[in-house]
């Protein structure tokens, strides 16, 4: 139990002990950013019929090969009310964006192309192929998959989702994710310090990050060094996830892990083999979970993002891509490692990564510009510039 675990490993622990939450119905008014309790499968088809990308005139195609045709406009067909009668050669439809095609047109004149005098229009040009016609279904079909269980509910989840016809959703409640900070030393942000006293910077960060993966942040203040205070902040808390971030290490005054066991959490594991963020550990207690971060911040901030994201999101699987490195790295050690790293586009086309030069774990200034993380394996050799390494985005690219 006390021995590190490979980062796949508490990976998957993390999923078979992942959150529980109970779901409930809410209308789309108050569903963002919720994650789904069950699909959304789709009620309707969109577009429901061949529609007008633009407006001008329906038409056959057949009649405006050539240009200069010159056509008899027979109605109007706007957005919401369909021409009903039958387009016959040498007739138009007067057609406005997202109007159903009248039966026997299969092609739009836009207006720009067009020439009106009376009840005829006149085609400026002539047409190889049909142009500017958005086909029934191609955005989606009725009984469509659309959205499965446990997405988020982002801005384009729900247009497309009312689209589909749904006025409410089943939704599981945001997890309340209590962190908790350690220390005798800590003091929150704006107080005076006196020597040996240190700002508490950790929890302003991961309560942004938390909020961004769909979870609702509950500060729980900072505990001192002692059984009792971290005990009276944990039985007092109604959070779903606790994150405690330090006094998990080896020091006679890291008492989180006991004071977690004492109030009846079962450990699952109690280290990773991961750089940085080794004393980084996991326990249950019923449906509640406590992952516990290190107190340094660049630990504290890459292990949110290994392993507090995937607990709030529902994805266990790292999401990686292939970079090229733009400076060399030394060989790795013993444990699998992760770089902060600026990640971006050369001149050329490449996708960069470039490793900060410094990747001590007490400094967050670093974060400003890292957008990503280098995974590194156990025991990599040194990598020479232009070598292939994996990545995991943090930030915008």
């Amino acid at each position: 139990m006390n021995r590190p675990i490979p980062v796949e490993q508490a990976l998957g622990l993390l999923q078979e002990n992942a959150l529980t939450l109970p779901s409930r119905q809410v209308p789309l008014s108050e569903a963002a950013g919720c994650r789904l309790a069950e699909p959304v499968i789709s009620r309707v088809t969109q577009p429901p019929a061949a529609v007008s990308a633009m407006d001008g005139f329906a038409v056959r195609l057949t009649d405006v090969r050539a240009p200069g045709a010159t056509l008899a406009v027979i109605g109007n067909a706007p957005a919401g009310t369909p021409f009903t009668g039958l387009l016959k050669p040498g007739q138009a439809v007067r057609i406005f964006t997202g109007g159903h095609l009248p039966p026997g047109a299969d092609h739009i004149v836009i207006q720009e192309d067009a020439e009106i005098s009376g009840d005829q229009v006149r085609c400026l040009r002539g047409y190889a192929a049909a142009e500017f016609v958005r086909a029934a279904g191609i955005d989606f079909s009725e009984e469509e998959r659309l959205l499965d269980t446990g997405a988020i509910l982002t801005p384009a989840a729900l247009s497309l989702v009312a689209a589909a016809n749904h006025g409410h959703l089943q939704v599981t409640r945001r997890p309340r994710v209590g962190i908790l900070a350690n220390g005798d030393e800590l003091r929150p942000p704006g107080s005076e310090l006196r020597p040996g006293q240190v700002i508490n910077a950790n929890a302003a960060g991961l309560s942004a990050l938390i909020a961004s993966w769909g979870g609702d942040p509950v500060d729980l203040g900072i505990a001192s060094d002692s059984m009792a205070s971290i005990l009276d902040h944990v039985q007092s808390a109604d959070v779903d996830l606790f994150v405690p971030v330090g006094g998990a290490s080896v020091g006679d005054h890291d008492h989180m892990r006991a004071a977690f066991r004492e109030s009846g959490f079962e450990p699952i594991f109690e280290k990773i083999a991961v750089k940085p963020g080794k004393p980084t550990w996991f326990s249950r207690r019923g449906a509640q979970r406590v992952l516990g971060l290190p107190g340094n911040p660049a630990s504290a901030f890459v292990c949110a993002h290994l392993f507090v994201r995937p607990l709030l999101t529902g994805h266990f699987a790292l999401p990686s891509l292939t970079a090229t490195l733009a400076a060399p790295l030394p060989a790795n050690g013993a444990r699998e490692e992760f770089l902060r790293a600026r990640v971006h586009v050369s001149p050329q086309g490449l996708l960069l990564a470039d490793a900060a030069p410094n990747q001590d774990s007490s400094l967050l200034k670093p974060f400003l510009t890292a957008n990503g993380l280098i995974r590194r394996p156990a025991h990599a050799p040194a990598g020479m510039t232009g070598a292939a390494v994996p990545v995991l985005l943090i930030g915008q690219l």
